[in-house]
């Protein structure tokens, strides 16, 4: 069965939550519900099993959210729900969202289980009660093998980005969770495209699902799309020929491989453009450090590979360049869906060789619309000099754990040591370390002032990060 979403009364008022839910929902600027809400929530809080198909900054996090709240007993310490994402940042990001979704209600306890990170912590987490847990497949088969994490008491089952963790070889993992849960749960599957094995997983253990569909949130005259054929031995200095033309403030860039990630990079840093590699292999603190970097303005391009930028949403991204064409014309489309989101103007940006020709052909299909070439030629650098970005950011060994928060930095920074508020970027604080973003000119005096003064009446280790 299959559900489409109406254009009937979008406010949440019309849904069967709490007076302190609605007012919570006020509170936090949810005036009326997306397309995806409004399609999934009825339905989800009747408790049906939902498959939904929702791309990231959809709304999703509440399609799910509430539901599973509505059913939670807060005086019960069992763990009620479970989310599995692909990455953390995923899980993180809907870790607070949650929280935030929560306030309505009595110290809900949620809890994220991700690698990257010592098990002791989360084990005593869990040993203190949990609500809900956020978290990754293999972070949360190791918990359950180990006993940390026993799923009784579950009534309700996310899997978010569900084609995400199937791209990552997760469907094994998957399964084995969902048999430990048990077979009365309401289990709810999100997820941006419909490969085969979303249906080998419903069909193994949702009970008569409802598939939910919305049209996509990204209108096409939001993005503008270029492309540009592309001989192979000229196609990574055909990228920062786009960069030097358009001079896009962001730009996230996809490679079909790893190697193309590095050697594309290298490229760039030869030209003096500000980039940052994103590819599987690396390791936690590298992969966070890159992805604060980037959205705090400390990095212009991001190179990635498709798998590494699972489960990323990156505010504002003025452009996308498509560096290799993939062969799944939905990727493509999930791909260009991440810039002008929210009403922005977005530019999208294709190179293709002849070999291409025929997966460029795929997305003309999907999406209905013949490409519009444009010849290489056209592009002539505009503006002065390199393109570079216009803050740097601070590494700050210390965090959470030493009771570090984003006010005590910005204090340090312009209550002590007289810089202004706009000399300062975005400060992410981490359990073991904070991030701080400063204007480029001012880096290096900073970091050396900041390491001969104090954070919180403690001296403190502070370095730049340099591509």
């Amino acid at each position: 069965m299959t559900s489409k979403a109406s254009p009937a009364d979008t406010a949440f008022s019309t849904l069967p939550l709490s007076p302190a839910t609605l007012a919570n929902l006020t509170t936090l600027g949810y005036t009326a519900m997306t397309p995806i809400q409004a399609a999934s929530l009825p339905p989800a809080l009747l408790g049906k099993d939902i498959i939904a198909q929702a791309k990231t900054g959809s709304g999703k996090t509440a399609a799910f959210g509430l539901p599973l709240l509505t059913k939670l007993n807060p005086r019960w310490f069992a763990v009620q729900a479970l989310v599995l994402c692909p990455t953390r940042e995923l899980a993180d990001q809907v870790t607070t969202e949650i929280r935030r979704l929560a306030r309505a209600e009595d110290n809900i306890k949620v809890v994220t289980l991700c690698g990257g990170v010592p098990l002791r912590g989360q084990t005593a987490s869990l040993a203190h009660g949990a609500h809900i847990v956020v978290g990754t497949p293999g972070r949360i088969m190791d918990h359950l093998e180990r006993g940390h994490l026993t799923l009784e008491g579950l009534n309700t089952l996310v899997l978010d980005e569900a084609d995400r963790m199937l791209d990552m070889g997760f469907f094994d993992d998957i399964v084995t969770v969902a048999k430990q849960c048990p077979t009365t749960r309401q289990t709810l599957l999100f997820s941006a495209t419909y490969p085969e094995g979303i249906a080998k997983l419903s069909a193994q253990f949702m009970r008569d699902p409802l598939t939910v569909k919305v049209d996509a949130q990204h209108s096409g005259n939001q993005i503008e799309q270029r492309w540009y054929e592309v001989q192979e031995h000229e196609r990574l200095h055909a990228v920062s020929q786009l960069l030097m033309h358009f001079r896009p403030a962001s730009t996230l860039a996809f490679c079909n491989t790893k190697a193309q990630c590095r050697d594309l990079v290298d490229v760039l840093h030869a030209q003096g453009i500000s980039a940052l590699a994103l590819f599987g292999e690396l390791e936690q603190r590298e992969r966070d450090q890159v992805l604060v970097r980037f959205a705090n303005k400390s990095c212009s391009v991001l190179v990635a590979t498709d798998v590494a930028a699972r489960g990323l949403d990156i505010a504002s991204l003025a452009a996308v360049i498509n560096v290799d064409v993939t062969p799944d014309a939905e990727v493509h489309i999930h791909r260009i869906g991440r810039t002008g989101r929210a009403g922005e103007s977005g530019l999208a940006l294709n190179l293709a060789s002849l070999d291409e020709m025929g997966s460029v052909g795929k997305i003309e299909v999907q999406q209905g619309a013949e490409t519009v070439w444009h010849p290489l030629a056209e592009l002539t650098p505009t503006g002065s000099g390199p393109l570079v970005a216009p803050m740097v950011t601070l590494h700050i060994q210390g965090g959470r754990k030493e009771k570090i928060r984003p006010g005590d930095v910005l204090g340090a920074l312009t209550a002590d040591l007289g810089y202004t508020r706009e000399q300062v970027g975005k400060i992410n604080v981490n359990e073991w370390s904070t991030y701080v973003a400063v204007d480029r000119d001012i880096a290096q005096q900073v970091a050396s002032r900041l390491n001969a003064g104090r954070i919180k009446g403690k001296a403190v280790k502070v370095r730049v990060l340099e591509d």
